[in-house]
């Protein structure tokens, strides 16, 4: 794990050079760490490289780990992506400051409901099975706009929906990769003639990062090349 510094210069070398490509600014893309199943230790050691954005995917795991870094708190921004279930969403509209992974009304509610007072709202996107597979959860894209509308609906001061999320399916070659981050994007376009005001797609990892902050991610989910190969 001495390395995690080395590795973010890497991937942070990569996401510029695909901004540039993109005629965009780096600084419009934010770099997520993906830390699941790494320890705390490898979420000071990039902090300390100047990393202020982790990606968590597990809830009991992640809760264990925020706590632990505790001392950190007001210098981390915690994003949960990996699947919700409603009677784990008390916990994490409480610990988190952003949730990628609601891909259904009730966690909307579940986490707005949740989520203190005290803290300021909960930033969430929608996540969108936008290859189509049947193992992926995700909505389908039909199912988005009413569904958005919804979460907008309900927000208030406890939740803010920010934009979209996907995974898609993994491909071979830069325009195999480009085609479904360019579908999220042409999706958030469609949405936001709706009025909805969505400024993120979270998108793009490891292996196709280039792929979309070509198509206009905002936001990379970056684990195996800042981290290293999980166990």
């Amino acid at each position: 794990m001495g390395s995690i510094a080395i590795n973010l210069q890497e991937v942070k070398r990569r996401l510029s050079a695909a901004a540039l490509e993109a005629g965009r600014s780096a600084d419009s893309v934010t770099l997520l760490a993906v830390s699941k199943t790494f320890p705390a230790d490898a979420v000071r050691q990039a902090h300390a490289a100047g990393q202020r954005a982790f990606g968590e995917n597990y809830v009991q795991e992640s809760l264990a780990k925020i706590e632990a870094l505790a001392d950190l708190r007001s210098a981390l921004q915690w994003h949960l992506i990996g699947p919700l279930q409603s009677n784990k969403a008390r916990g994490v509209a409480a610990a988190f400051d952003w949730v990628h992974s609601v891909d259904r009304l009730k966690i909307a509610e579940r986490l707005a409901e949740h989520r203190p007072a005290s803290l300021p709202p909960l930033q969430v996107c929608l996540q969108v099975n936008i290859s189509g597979e049947a193992s992926k959860s995700g909505l389908a894209v039909a199912e988005v706009l009413p569904v958005a509308r919804a979460v907008v609906a309900l927000g208030g001061d406890r939740l803010r929906l920010r934009g979209l999320m996907a995974i898609p399916e993994p491909a071979e070659g830069l325009a195999d990769q480009r085609a479904p981050h360019r579908a999220l994007f042409e999706l958030r376009a469609e949405l936001n003639t709706h009025g909805l005001g969505l400024d993120t797609l979270s998108m793009g990892m490891s292996a196709d990062l280039e792929a979309a902050v070509l198509e206009g991610a905002t936001i990379l989910r970056v684990g195996s090349a800042i981290f290293g190969a999980r166990t």
